[in-house]
């Protein structure tokens, strides 16, 4: 089993789902310089970053990050989109991003599943859980066939499932209390300490509500 993981800047790698994936991951930097492969190897991954999803000028890669994961959904390659990862998930398949009206969602906060979490087969467990945030721009409407599976405040679109096998999610369930430091410790924002003190104090929850999600993507992939 091998996973092919694009990670967007060096401070967005895949933190805890390192371990919780296993040594299977084949890790692309396209900020180095390495090309975005045109097909993903058992599985996908595509992790958070800076940018917005629209930004190619920015970073040149997101174009064929798309098309990677247009392909990935059509193939029904085992895929999963964090963040920005879900934005170009939703971009690449139809939907919308956009700026979100209502400014930075940030920290810990509170994400609800929707009646069809209950039979997937990532999201079945979750129930009311809380999840690290870390972003501005939205899933502002869902490619055609997606099935929501989580939802928040102020921000609605926090999880859906396109096919059988790709997932998108808005927060970041990869994001140790360390990575999260380093977002809130380069910013400006406000009240930062207060929001890394509680995504710390939050830990052990975060590990046992999410460990098993990444477990079950791993299991899709390893059933091909």
């Amino acid at each position: 089993m091998r996973i092919t993981v694009i990670e967007h800047e060096a401070e967005a790698g895949l933190g805890y789902l390192a371990g919780w994936f296993g040594p299977v991951c084949d890790v692309v930097r396209p900020y180095r310089g390495e090309e975005v492969p045109e097909r993903a190897a058992d599985g996908l991954v595509v992790l958070g970053g800076e940018a917005a999803a629209w930004e190619d000028e920015r970073c040149p890669w997101l174009p064929a990050t798309r098309e990677l994961l247009r392909r990935a959904v059509l193939d029904g390659t085992p895929t999963l989109g964090i963040c920005l990862g879900a934005q170009l998930m939703t971009m690449a398949c139809g939907g919308a991003v956009e700026r979100g009206g209502d400014g930075l969602e940030v920290g810990l906060c509170e994400v609800s599943a929707l009646p069809e979490a209950a039979s997937d087969r990532l999201l079945s467990g979750i129930g009311t859980a809380v999840a690290v945030q870390y972003h501005q721009d939205v899933m502002a409407r869902l490619p055609e066939g997606a099935v929501p599976l989580l939802t928040g405040t102020p921000y609605p679109n926090q999880a859906y499932r396109l096919g059988d096998s790709a997932w998108a999610v808005q927060f970041h369930p990869e994001a140790t209390p360390e990575i999260f430091a380093s977002w809130a410790g380069s910013s400006t924002l406000a009240r930062a300490e207060e929001l890394v003190e509680a995504v710390r104090a939050a830990e052990d929850k975060l590990v046992s509500t999410w460990r098993p999600v990444a477990e079950a993507f791993a299991s899709v992939v390893r059933g091909g």
